[in-house]
């Protein structure tokens, strides 16, 4: 039987640097929206995850 994670974040993806305070999740930075948009796809394949977009340069990273 394996395990899995479920109802956290797995990741933060941002634009605002200022906005970092720090916590549980890997953050990435993304210099732009292309690259932000780029980073959150790959990842949420990677992690087998969902992206939310915050609508404040943020997307993060879910397992539901």
């Amino acid at each position: 039987m394996g395990t899995t994670i479920e109802n956290y974040i797995l990741a933060i993806v941002t634009k605002n640097k200022e906005q970092i305070i720090g916590g549980g999740a890997p953050i990435f930075i993304a210099e732009n929206d292309e690259e932000l948009q780029r980073t959150a796809f790959l990842l949420e394949k990677i992690l087998d995850g969902i992206a939310h977009d915050l609508e404040n340069g943020a997307i993060i990273i879910v397992k539901h």
